[in-house]
């Protein structure tokens, strides 16, 4: 499809009005949709590029994640939009961090795998904590007696991260050894703090994860 200079001025801007306008991410597919002419993804993929070029000097940034691509402010500027809206963020426990930090580096794991790793009884409390929060579900059955349940991260938990793939979570050599540091655990699983905005850890509390604020 030939476009004008004009048009594509014209696709650009909708396509990111639609980003600013979106509490959620939007995929490739998500944004093709807005137009009834057979756009082609490695146009939008162009558009999506000259939009995170013109963002690069403001107070906000486009980026990819595991779901899509959203506007959302720099991480630097976080601190000081919380003073406007200070958020108490609910809290959870040491457990439910070990929980989905096994889950996050073993998957698919079964809750007797998690149980092996920590030494501990999980409870089923904690899986649906997870699972309520959207960083975790179940993917599968294992084919074993009793057939238990498969777990593993989903897209939530990536982009909560600022994440696009699994691949990019920090390697663990040792999961016991994290496992026993206790807050060094929590430095792992929650990448760079500072730039993701996603995961605030006080000794062995993890917050919840908000994720940097989108603009809206």
């Amino acid at each position: 499809m030939e476009l004008s200079e004009q048009e594509i001025a014209e696709f650009r801007s909708a396509i990111e009005a639609a980003l600013l306008a979106s509490a959620e991410p939007l995929s490739i597919s998500d944004i093709k949709r807005m137009f009834n002419e057979d756009v082609h993804s490695t146009l939008v993929k162009e558009m999506l590029g000259q939009i995170a070029e013109d963002w690069s000097s403001r107070s906000g940034e486009l980026v990819e994640v595991a779901s899509g691509w959203r506007i959302q402010v720099r991480a630097s500027f976080q601190s000081r939009l919380d003073k406007l809206e200070p958020h108490r963020s609910p809290k959870y426990s040491r457990a439910v961090l070990e929980t989905l930090a096994i889950i996050a580096y073993k998957q698919p794991v079964t809750r007797g795998d998690i149980e092996d790793v920590r030494g501990v009884a999980v409870s089923p409390n904690i899986l649906r904590t997870l699972e309520a929060r959207g960083w975790i579900d179940q993917v599968g059955i294992r084919e074993t007696p009793g057939r238990p349940a498969l777990f593993g991260t989903t897209e939530t938990f990536l982009d909560d991260l600022g994440l696009k793939a699994l691949g990019e979570l920090p390697p663990l050599d040792d999961l016991g050894e994290l496992l026993e540091d206790g807050p060094d655990m929590s430095e792992q699983m929650t990448l760079d703090v500072e730039r993701s905005g996603a995961v605030v850890v006080d000794s062995v509390v993890v917050h919840e994860a908000v994720g940097p604020q989108t603009i809206n």
